[in-house]
C-alpha cells in the first residue's frame, strides 16, 4: 500500500464531504420534509443555495484563482476572517429574504442557526481555528435528525471519518474537530428549541 494512501483517501473524503457539497444534500432535504410538495422543495432549495452558498463558492474560487487565498477550504486561519464576515452577510440576507418570501419554517430556521454558528466561528477564529468541516457536517445530521427523527442518526458515522480526513491532512487538530462538531449541535439544537422545533419529527 502507498505510503500517501491514508492522505488520497482523507483528501477524497474532505472534497466530497465539504460544506458546499452537503449544503446542497441538507437544503434538498430540509425542503423535502417541509415544503408542500418536491417541486416546491426543490424551488425553496433552489432559492436558498442561490441566495447564500452559490455567492460564497463563487467568490472563494476567484481568491484562489487569483492567488489572495490558498485554498478553496481556506485552511488558513488568518485568511477565513473575511470569509466569515461573508459568509454572515450572505446567511443574514438569506434567512431574512426567507421569511418574507415564506420559505418553509425549517429552512429559515436553518438558516438562522447557521448565522448563529458563523458568528460564533467567526469570534473564535480571531485566536483559534476551528473545524467548519465537522461543525457543518454535525450541524447538518443534527437538522435532519430534528426534521427526520432519530433514523437520520445513522449519518452521524460521517463526523468522526470527516473528523479524521481534517486531522489526517494536518488542516486540525482533534480539539479542532471536536470542538467544532460539539459547538455546531449545541447551537443547532438551541435556536431550534427557540421555535419549539425539538423533539416533534416523526420518524
Amino acid at each position: 500500500m502507498p505510503l500517501d494512501t491514508p492522505k488520497r483517501l482523507a483528501t477524497l473524503v474532505s472534497n466530497i464531504f465539504s460544506p458546499f457539497l452537503m449544503s446542497i444534500a441538507l437544503m434538498v432535504l430540509v425542503g423535502l420534509r417541509s415544503a408542500r410538495d418536491t417541486a416546491d422543495a426543490f424551488k425553496w432549495a433552489l432559492a436558498a443555495l442561490a441566495m447564500s452558498i452559490l455567492p460564497i463558492f463563487v467568490i472563494i474560487f476567484y481568491l484562489v484563482r487569483s492567488d489572495r487565498i490558498e485554498s478553496m477550504f481556506v485552511n488558513v486561519r488568518r485568511e477565513r476572517h473575511r470569509i466569515y464576515l461573508l459568509s454572515g452577510l450572505f446567511a443574514a440576507a438569506t434567512c431574512v429574504a426567507l421569511y418574507l418570501l415564506g420559505a418553509p419554517l425549517p429552512l429559515v430556521v436553518s438558516f438562522l442557526a447557521a448565522l448563529t454558528t458563523i458568528l460564533v466561528f467567526g469570534g473564535i477564529n480571531l485566536w483559534w481555528k476551528i473545524s467548519v468541516h465537522t461543525a457543518f457536517t454535525a450541524s447538518s445530521i443534527t437538522i435532519l435528525i430534528l426534521l427526520y427523527g432519530y433514523v437520520a442518526a445513522v449519518a452521524a458515522i460521517l463526523v468522526p471519518v470527516i473528523g479524521w480526513s481534517r486531522i489526517e491532512l494536518e488542516h486540525h487538530s482533534l480539539m479542532q474537530v471536536t470542538a467544532g462538531a460539539v459547538l455546531a449541535v449545541l447551537i443547532t439544537v438551541g435556536v431550534f428549541a427557540l421555535f419549539g422545533m425539538v423533539g416533534t419529527a416523526t420518524t
